[in-house]
């Protein structure tokens, strides 16, 4: 059963030595004090499980889990801490990216209405150092599931969700998963909402700066056709919408 007070905070890590107290710390120091921290680590083979045990043994409400091997990706720690996830509200937070102090408090004022499933925000995007030039990433204010097939305005380190209203869902192992996440939720009949104001930075780090754009598009395209069984026509008109923004999203 989920506790209506607690947002579970969703953390998959693999080698995130460098970043991964940033991000705990940014955790902690969140006005709303009503959380818990599940972090899973993937078989990272630097010392991030050293670090993380040292803040599980400061503070109660951070938890440690480990998957049985090596998965390669997010799907399986964030799906084994979602499986222990005592919250009502599920949020996501990878281990080099950093919430601003007041997010929770914010997000959570938003869920008051019976439609609202997912609340998120906008974010900025700092250098891989941790600096920020006021690169800001806006997110329309309401966003609904026609709406979201026109391209993915929810960053993953911003959302949160409500499992009372939904049930917990999981992530499906596929490119795009977050995505798909927020699809499944939203094709029911409920909406987004944006707090408008930015509660998180997004690191970009070196190795991702050259991303590959022709396999998101592969994967974009997948999910209108495979995923959600769109039609050719529907898929080429929310494709070019995806395109256009994917393009703005990129060189911000």
């Amino acid at each position: 059963m989920h506790n209506d007070n607690i947002v579970s905070i969703i953390m998959p890590c693999y080698n995130a030595r460098q970043y991964i107290t940033e991000a705990i710390d940014s955790v902690i120091r969140q006005t709303y004090v009503n959380w818990e921290l599940i972090i899973v680590d993937d078989c990272s083979n630097d010392d991030s499980d050293e670090v993380i045990r040292s803040y599980c043994k400061k503070d109660q409400r951070i938890k440690y889990y480990k998957t049985e091997y090596p998965s390669g990706g997010a799907t399986t720690p964030r799906n084994l801490a979602i499986q222990n996830a005592q919250g009502r509200f599920i949020a996501f937070l990878d281990s080099d990216d950093i919430w601003l102090p007041t997010k929770l408090e914010q997000q959570l004022k938003l869920f008051s209405d019976e439609k609202t499933a997912i609340v998120y925000s906008n974010y900025e995007k700092i250098s891989e150092k941790g600096e920020r030039h006021n690169r800001i990433i806006l997110a329309p204010q309401e966003t609904s599931y026609k709406k979201l097939l026109k391209g993915n305005s929810i960053a993953c380190l911003t959302a949160v969700y409500d499992a009372k209203k939904v049930g917990k869902v999981y992530i499906q192992k596929n490119g795009h998963e977050d995505y798909v996440l927020w699809l499944s939720i939203l094709k029911r009949g409920f909406i987004a909402q944006n707090t408008n104001s930015v509660t998180a930075l997004y690191r970009i780090k070196q190795k991702s700066l050259s991303g590959n754009k022709l396999r998101a598009a592969k994967w974009t395209w997948n999910i209108y056709r495979n995923v959600e069984k769109l039609n050719i026509i529907m898929s080429l008109y929310y494709f070019f919408n995806y395109f256009v923004r994917s393009g703005f999203k990129f060189f911000k």
